[in-house]
């Protein structure tokens, strides 16, 4: 296993070192990957959770963040015909009930983030071309308004996402042009960066999402605490920006302590 615990204060939180590579130059930046599906509920949460500790982290404008697709279930046809409750359970084999109680709490989990999910609306499809479409999106810069509109769309809207008709009129109206994206839909033109992610995930060893990936030194699985994403970016923001003391040469300035002040 590639990853290794280490000590942080929420006992929820798993965040982990990515590798132990040498120190390098100080980073003037801080750059995020987050795998997600946007078939995975979890994802709009978490990505939620995120952006609140992101808005409140004091170098936000010095974090670059990207996403990387992941798909929950590849097997899936463009479309399936039935519902998220039957799809669950004749697929996944869950018991129905176990389905509905699931449902019930992730529901009133996302109502604590401000989002309001319909499941009984949501339309089962195939996300790849939803992917491609946010890596269509990366190249102008859209990449996180197409995926919150993605996202919402499916959860909250019962739109499909695997219709091609919707994804044109998502990315149009996130300031993509309709002749891009359909273009990247016939040819496929992103399918060879949307398939690399789902390599490296399985590389990386990443088996759930969402998964949030700090400079590729420590990941962060699952839809934490608002609070364990800012202690993460602080912890990894001051590792990557470690105080310099400045000397005057031999002289120590004076100083006062627990045992009084430098007389």
């Amino acid at each position: 296993m590639f990853l290794k615990n280490i000590h942080v204060k929420c006992p929820l939180a798993r965040l982990v070192p990515w590798n132990n590579r040498r120190p390098g130059p100080v980073a003037e930046s801080m750059k995020i990957e987050i795998w997600s599906d946007v078939a995975c509920p979890w994802c709009y949460i978490g990505k939620r959770r995120f952006e609140t500790a992101l808005n409140d982290f004091a170098h936000k404008d010095s974090v670059e963040v990207q996403w990387r697709s992941y798909q929950l279930d590849p097997t899936l046809p463009e479309h399936y015909d039935g519902t998220e409750i039957s799809y669950l359970a004749e697929r996944k084999g869950m018991d129905p009930a176990q389905v509905k109680g699931m449902f019930a709490h992730v529901t009133e989990q996302a109502k604590g983030e401000g989002l309001d999910y319909k499941f009984g609306d949501v339309v089962v499809a195939n996300s790849f071309n939803s992917h491609q479409l946010i890596h269509l999106a990366a190249t102008q810069g859209k990449a996180d308004a197409v995926k919150e509109a993605l996202l919402s769309a499916h959860f909250e809207h019962g739109e499909d996402i695997g219709s091609r008709e919707f994804l044109v009129r998502a990315g149009s109206a996130a300031g993509l042009a309709e002749a891009d994206i359909n273009d990247a839909l016939d040819t496929d033109k992103y399918a060879d960066d949307v398939r690399h992610d789902f390599a490296e995930a399985r590389a990386l060893g990443v088996s759930g999402v969402p998964f949030f990936v700090i400079d590729r030194k420590y990941g962060i699985s699952g839809a934490q605490p608002s609070a364990l994403f800012t202690q993460a970016l602080d912890e990894a923001w001051q590792e990557a920006h470690p105080l310099a003391m400045v000397s005057s040469g031999d002289a120590n300035g004076e100083v006062c302590g627990p045992d009084g002040c430098a007389s």
